[in-house]
């Protein structure tokens, strides 16, 4: 009989890019994150790329796309995060999975994930100190966010904002038109 053996985050870490990529270590085991289609890529990125200057513009702090996190010794790479200013100097670019848990975690819902999926991963993401998660279900045209401020749905004429990122907002609307 053999036991088999759990991985950690160091061992994710060392796996070769053929067995890590397009995957997420929880509790020990890899898990397929593959399968994300054209509007969850082009969503993603849009977000991105959004994001990306004007925080940079902004001097707010860092965006990423699919950068892992340890979340409780699970490596979870969220579609897009941020972090703050603060948190720049623990960002260690040589490092599959970060050591600490980005400020903001957004999550865009793919033809393989399932709703209650996506819904233990965003709190693990709050329990674990990421202070406001989102989930964009592209379907519905719809987003979720969860914070201290309070969990809410937000449909087509509300608007995508985060006091983490002073100043930058958009129409949900207009953010799935883009698509």
């Amino acid at each position: 009989m053999s036991l088999a053996s759990v991985l950690t985050i160091d061992d994710f870490e060392r796996l070769p890019d053929a067995l890590a990529v397009n995957h997420e270590l929880v509790n020990g085991e890899l898990v397929d994150v593959s399968g994300n289609i054209g509007n969850h890529i082009l969503l993603r990125d849009l977000l991105t790329a959004m994001l990306l200057f004007y925080v940079r513009e902004h001097k707010h702090g860092r965006v990423l796309s699919e950068q892992e996190y340890d979340f409780e010794e699970n490596a979870h790479g969220p579609d897009v995060t941020f972090f703050g200013s603060e948190k720049a100097e623990l960002f260690d670019g040589k490092l599959r999975v970060q050591r600490f848990v980005p400020d903001l975690a957004i999550e865009i819902v793919s033809l393989n994930d399932k709703f209650a999926a996506l819904m233990k991963k965003v709190n693990r993401y709050r329990r674990c100190g990421t202070k406001e998660a989102w989930i964009f279900e592209i379907d519905s045209r719809r987003a979720f966010r969860f914070s201290d401020e309070g969990d809410v749905m937000l449909g087509e004429e509300d608007v995508f904002r985060s006091s983490l990122i002073p100043g930058f907002s958009i129409r949900i609307g207009d953010l799935f038109d883009q698509l």
